[in-house]
């Protein structure tokens, strides 16, 4: 159900001091926080802890100054800034010393090779695919001698093939890495001196801090804590009315049991709800055939009047390439649903009709100030945008052993108000949708 869902990044912020950070500035700082730590011990939220200092005025040595000073400790597991012995500070905002990663300058030289190999190629496809045929009067205007002394009688400099400026510039040079056989002797003492397990690190301390990697807790250092991100869900199908499953009588292979349904009205507006039967495999191959048929044609209308506005282009090409990119699209083709059917539903005929969504009517007792004629024996239930509507569902005969799921389905065609607004569109447009609904109402309990 993860497609039903769009995930959208609000900010990012830090879990203990709550400070928001913009994305920009978050890639900067590496996405941690500058001034909350984790402990490289046990991995929990370290805190500051002020304790007084006494020490003798330099200018009067009788005299004591008392000040205060800060060390991170953690709460859980005891670990200190002072075990490893990390200087206090004089401020609890920060400045801990921090430990420079000594292959920085390597890693540096690796990502602006790479970055430059990156858009030198996607130049490349870009160049590729948005090179316009030309046609010899476009060639001849353009690189005549009519343009070529208005070109240089404006100061600009001569056209030498397509204007296609490359913006990638040179690779910088990155010396490759050598292996070798050489590698760092053991020390002596490796089989004789006896090792202190309580002063190595774990493997999660060590992956904790990939850039160094220590070895003994001495070179532990405390851990920036990493920014979390605050996300905000979207359905994707938000205008779908929910449809959930009530009651049910005991299901019987032949039997005909009564079925209960709540439709939902998630919408601001008010929606009309009417039920059809699904379409057979047949009516539903021909189905798909058409709409896939209708977007061919439609993708090849789009791409010749693409094509129509490139060769109507005379100047720049790099100028006008990013406004004729577009965004890619993420709909997905229909396919046939695989769904096999041991149910048959008996539909209402009569439309439901539900008001638009009130967060306010779920507690308002007052009744409901709707005036629906609903029929009595289809709607035996109504309050503010939901209802409850009766069906009849009839599990095949053929099933011959309890226990069998009985799985239905029917077509729910409901209105909805459009509120995005569009060049062509200026006004909200009503349109009449369907989705496919599947049920599984429970299992048959055999014959009376």
């Amino acid at each position: 159900m993860a497609f039903l869902f769009q995930q959208d990044v609000e900010s990012h912020f830090c879990a203990n001091c709550l400070e928001n950070i913009p994305l920009a500035e978050a890639r900067m700082k590496k996405n941690r926080c500058g001034t909350c730590f984790d402990c490289p011990s046990c991995t929990h939220t370290m805190s500051t802890r002020a304790v007084s200092l006494s020490t003798p005025n330099p200018d009067d040595p009788k005299k004591v100054t008392t000040r205060k000073v800060y060390y991170l400790v953690c709460g859980f597991c005891r670990w200190t800034s002072r075990d490893i012995g990390l200087p206090d500070q004089t401020v609890a905002t920060g400045g801990w010393p921090e430990r420079e990663n000594p292959n920085t300058q390597r890693i540096n030289q690796l990502l602006e090779h790479y970055k430059v190999l990156a858009t030198k190629e996607r130049q490349e496809k870009d160049r590729k695919k948005f090179v316009p045929r030309r046609s010899y009067l476009h060639y001849s205007d353009k690189f005549g001698l009519t343009a070529m002394v208005a070109r240089k009688r404006a100061g600009l400099p001569p056209l030498g093939g397509l204007a296609y400026k490359d913006d990638g510039g040179n690779a910088p040079e990155v010396l490759a890495s050598i292996a070798t056989e050489e590698v760092e002797q053991l020390p002596e003492d490796i089989f004789t001196k006896s090792l202190d397990i309580s002063k190595v690190t774990t493997l999660p301390q060590r992956l904790s801090q990939p850039d160094f990697q220590p070895l003994l807790t001495q070179g532990l250092l405390p851990i920036h804590k990493q920014f979390l991100i605050k996300r905000s869900q979207r359905c994707r199908v938000y205008h779908v009315p929910e449809v959930r499953l009530v009651t049910c009588e005991p299901l019987r292979p032949g039997d005909v049991s009564q079925l209960i349904i709540k439709l939902s009205n998630p919408t601001q507006h008010e929606t009309t709800i009417q039920f059809a039967s699904l379409p057979s495999p047949e009516e539903e191959r021909a189905e798909l055939d058409k709409e896939l048929e209708e977007k061919k044609k439609k993708r090849e209308v789009e791409k010749k009047e693409g094509e129509v506005k490139m060769t109507s282009l005379r100047d720049d090409i790099s100028l006008v390439l990013p406004s004729l990119t577009r965004q890619l699209s993420t709909a997905e083709d229909s396919r046939p649903v695989k769904m096999n059917l041991t149910g048959d539903l008996k539909l209402p005929t009569c439309s439901v009709v539900l008001p638009p969504r009130d967060d306010a009517a779920e507690y308002d007792d007052s009744g409901d100030t709707h005036n629906f004629q609903d029929d009595i024996k289809v709607v035996v239930w109504r309050k503010a945008n939901k209802a409850a509507v009766k069906l009849a569902v009839q599990p095949h005969g053929t099933l011959s052993h309890d226990g069998v799921d009985v799985r239905t389905g029917f077509m729910l065609k409901y209105s909805y108000v459009n509120t995005i607004t569009t060049l062509e569109q200026k006004t909200p447009q009503r349109v009449e949708l369907q989705a496919r609904v599947y049920l599984n109402v429970g299992k048959t309990v055999g014959s009376q």
